[in-house]
């Protein structure tokens, strides 16, 4: 459904680099998330559109080819960067000269127009890339190490040396994409000037993503909360569940983590299940494991209400797929959520202090049926607004398109 104007563009070769989130992972596979789907989806609309579009990563299994080329037209290349096997994202950081060199090698037979860079990493081994060859950098953090210690310590940072990098990106890239708002802040106290950061929010496929039918259940049936995402602690499944205990006649599905049969091997599942044996809620939660693109869209169909409660989160696809399915959301008021939910219009914000009754405002919604049939067609219309990839892939063209004129920083990542 094309509800604007396309921004017109030259055909270009754009060099994407995605060290470690491959655009033909599976959701469910080791590491994949919503930057694998970023990544595909950009680069499957820039092709459509006409341009070259080249994703370099990590060949992470040595059963993969050198090359594969997908169906939307954009070619994959497995870049041989330390062991062809699975190594956690926050181990790769010493691979990443050798993935330098391969793409200066690379880009010395055809050198792209622009490459554009996810994850910190990728922007490391971009810059390496590009020096020798004059190309331009486009970075995406999608998430930013500053973030995660403020509210996770080093936990979840990575390497130490993550910080001082990614600062060091900041200033050599010739454009930062952020993909809301609050990020912006975060960039200009790391030193990145405001004239080379723009704000272009992740997309949602809103034919896949769209309203199902025959997902409603029966009557008389406990009505249905449902929280997507990782198994982290981040997330907030603990703060639903306990929310749970105040909210009589509904249960709670948690879709994320491992396939469901390895469940049972998984730290926070495990944490999970205990919480919700402790709040007297155990046969009200239901722990699902990974659900597959194809299925996620009927399961957020058939919710009544939908739940993003992490401490922080960069930017929040749940939210945008859940509306897009014209359900109503529930989310805290953090990172992407500011930008993307409507508080009273597409659903609720809420603090992330545990002193908010979460479960107070649940109830309010889960009693008023037409409101959230309302809130959940304001949803969908906001998306279909805002954030359809048509709208992603023509912020990121209007980036590509001024790069010619922009005075390329100077400095290098060390």
């Amino acid at each position: 459904m094309n509800r604007h104007k396309r921004t017109p563009s030259p055909p270009r070769h754009i060099a994407m680099v995605s060290v470690h989130a491959s655009p033909l992972a599976a959701l469910g596979d080791p590491g994949a998330g919503g930057q694998n789907v970023y990544v595909a989806g950009l680069a499957g609309r820039l092709a459509r559109r006409g341009h070259r579009v080249t994703v370099y990563t990590r060949r992470a299994d040595p059963g993969l080819p050198p090359h594969v080329r997908t169906a939307d037209g954009y070619l994959v290349v497995h870049v041989p960067a330390g062991p062809a096997t699975y190594v956690p994202r926050d181990e790769l950081l010493g691979h990443m000269p050798a993935f330098g060199e391969f793409l200066t090698r690379s880009w010395s037979l055809e050198t792209p127009d622009a490459a554009h860079a996810h994850f910190w990493m990728s922007g490391m081994a971009a810059l390496a890339g590009a020096r020798q060859h004059g190309v331009p950098v486009v970075q995406s953090y999608h998430a930013l190490g500053t973030v995660a210690r403020r509210h996770q310590g080093d936990e979840e940072i990575g390497p130490h040396e993550r910080l001082a990098v990614e600062r060091a990106i900041g200033r050599e890239a010739a454009h930062v994409v952020a993909t809301c708002t609050d990020e912006v802040a975060e960039l200009r106290e790391m030193g990145v000037p405001r004239r080379r950061i723009s704000v272009v929010p992740c997309g949602v496929d809103t034919d896949r993503f769209t309203p199902m039918p025959g997902t409603r259940r029966p009557q008389g049936a406990p009505q249905r909360l449902l929280a997507v995402g990782r198994l982290v602690r981040r997330k907030g499944f603990d703060r639903a569940i306990h929310a749970l205990a105040d909210v009589p006649d509904a249960e709670l599905l948690i879709a994320g983590g491992p396939e469901a049969s390895l469940l049972f091997a998984d730290p926070e599942a495990e944490r999970l299940r205990k919480t919700a044996e402790e709040c007297g809620v155990s046969e009200r939660v239901k722990l699902l494991g990974a659900i597959s693109r194809e299925e996620m869209p009927h399961l957020m169909s058939g919710a009544d209400l939908v739940l993003s409660l992490p401490q922080y989160e960069p930017f929040g696809i749940v939210a945008i797929e859940a509306m897009a399915c014209g359900k109503p959301v529930l989310v805290t008021a953090v990172g992407g959520h500011l930008d993307t939910v409507v508080s009273g219009v597409t659903g609720a914000l809420v603090p992330t202090s545990a002193g908010h009754d979460l479960a107070d405002t649940i109830r309010k919604l889960l009693d008023d049926p037409r409101r959230l049939e309302r809130l959940g067609a304001s949803g969908r219309e906001r998306v279909l607004d805002r954030y359809t990839w048509d709208r992603v892939t023509d912020g990121v063209s209007r980036v590509y398109n001024r790069l010619s004129r922009a005075p390329s920083p100077v400095g290098s990542p060390r």
